[in-house]
């Protein structure tokens, strides 16, 4: 396999570098005939690596973040003896889950912009970490793991969690809850994806074509930088870290003759 020929039409160095390591996966898992798998990747890595598999009509692979809508998630490359019953078993082997149980008295207190913050702060690699699900009792991280051990060894050390108590899961028993969907509706001169998510995210036209040209911006799983494309009802789209939002309905037009939009917003 001639990788350079293979990546030579992805311009980013980033790019050609996670595609690259996808591919020594992939050789590895046909000459151990084993699983393999990534990092975790980012939404915008897991549509790169999503649609390369695609294109070069790769099918033994599964994108898992843990649970159905994990936006993180890692590229699991497996033998073609391998079905989804095998597949599933393997699942606890490749990830676990870092709970942490907050004292009565710091419950609701703190983000996941806290819990994140508390990884970046002791140096470990994000891309050993997956989605971080919050709840008033706490959180529950989603990690590899063999970097699991790491977590329940150094988060203890910082003063947020010195009385939490902090346990290692099973990924097959992570919780999660069903998310809280708030309908809101917003005005848009047109259906250009520029304009939708300036009203979703609240901000101005310009800064939405710069978040969207920032490649934060994903429509049904993909990466979509082109400020004009047209959105339509039942569109999901995700504005990383800002949100995840579906077009429910067109309800009308104004006199002015803007559009009435009404849309999920997942909370």
């Amino acid at each position: 396999m001639d990788k350079q020929q293979i990546l030579k039409e992805y311009k980013k160095q980033e790019d050609k570098m996670c595609l690259s390591q996808i591919l020594d996966k992939i050789e590895f898992s046909k000459s151990k005939q084993k699983i393999e798998f990534s990092d975790f990747l980012d939404m915008y890595q897991v549509a790169l690596v999503e649609n390369f598999f695609r294109k070069i009509k790769f099918d033994n692979y599964k994108l898992y973040g843990g649970y159905e809508d994990a936006e993180r998630k890692i590229a699991i490359i497996y033998p073609e003896k391998y079905d989804e019953e095998m597949l599933q078993k393997n699942y606890n082997k490749i990830l676990k889950v870092v709970k942490i149980i907050l004292p009565d008295e710091e419950k609701g207190k703190y983000t996941h912009r806290n819990y994140l913050g508390g990884i970046v702060k002791l140096g470990l690699k994000r891309e050993k970490v997956g989605d971080i699900i919050v709840s008033n009792e706490g959180a529950e991280i989603i990690t590899l793991a063999d970097f699991s051990k790491i977590l329940l060894e150094q988060l203890p050390s910082l003063t947020r969690f010195n009385n939490a108590k902090i346990i290692e899961k099973e990924i097959s028993e992570l919780e999660v809850q069903e998310a809280r969907i708030e309908e809101v509706k917003i005005i848009v001169p047109s259906l250009r994806m520029d304009n939708i998510v300036s009203d979703l995210i609240r901000t101005s036209r310009n800064k939405a074509v710069e978040v969207i040209k920032q490649e934060r911006v994903f429509v049904n799983g993909q990466n979509e930088t082109k400020p004009s494309k047209s959105i339509k009802v039942g569109d999901k789209i995700t504005v990383r870290g800002k949100g995840r939002f579906v077009i429910k309905q067109i309800d009308g037009t104004t006199r002015s003759g803007r559009t009435v939009l009404v849309v999920e917003k997942f909370v």
